[in-house]
């Protein structure tokens, strides 16, 4: 099984040098890591390409135009995303892969801590408690959370013509869920799988 690791970013060069540390330095690495440059005007490219990420461009402004530009351009089955301020354990692809055994799975995220919030909270609470809610509303369906996700590319490939384009009309990661759901498919969540994020 082979991982591709999609980054979206707009003007990120204070975060995305620690983010693709952090995925250089997995105990498994990935197959492939591609920084999408959503018109980036700092050193965002510069710093990805030094760092060993495949950078490519999406000129359509927004994290849905991004995102679906990795996503076509992801060479492997499993496709990983988070954000480029986001920093992952070591176990990050590891754990990933170790879900995806599970031929049940189309689709998987994980807890998000917010390391620099006013809140100071090295804890999964907030992502945990947002994602039980959503779920508590929608028949015990599980969501997924943009900075911290894994979706099948067969999926994708099913999903992709039915997403809103439109950034200001839906979350992306939320409209992504739906559409997943919608067709059959299933989303894991795995409460050890957890990130770092801005």
């Amino acid at each position: 099984m082979k991982i591709s690791v999609v980054i979206p970013a707009f003007n990120e060069e204070k975060y995305i040098g620690s983010c693709l540390k952090s995925i250089n330095n997995q105990e498994i690495k990935a197959d492939e890591v591609i920084v999408v440059d959503n018109n980036c005007t700092d050193r965002t490219k510069s710093i990805a390409e030094k760092m060993g990420a495949t950078v490519i461009k999406e000129k359509k402004q927004g994290m849905i135009s991004a995102r679906n530009r990795g996503f076509e351009s992801a060479k492997y089955e499993i496709i990983a995303r988070c954000d480029a301020d986001v920093i992952v354990t070591e176990n990050w692809v590891k754990k990933i892969k170790q879900n995806f055994e599970n031929k049940d799975i189309d689709a998987l995220s994980g807890p998000i801590i917010y390391h620099d919030s006013f809140l100071k909270s090295a804890s999964i609470l907030p992502s945990y408690l947002y994602l039980e809610s959503l779920r508590a509303i929608s028949k015990g369906n599980r969501y997924l959370l943009g900075p911290n996700m894994a979706i099948r590319k067969s999926i994708w490939q099913k999903v992709k013509k039915f997403v809103n384009l439109d950034d200001a009309k839906v979350h992306e990661d939320l409209d992504l869920s739906l559409n997943i759901i919608k067709i059959g498919g299933k989303i894991g969540y795995d409460n050890s799988l957890a990130v770092n994020a801005s």
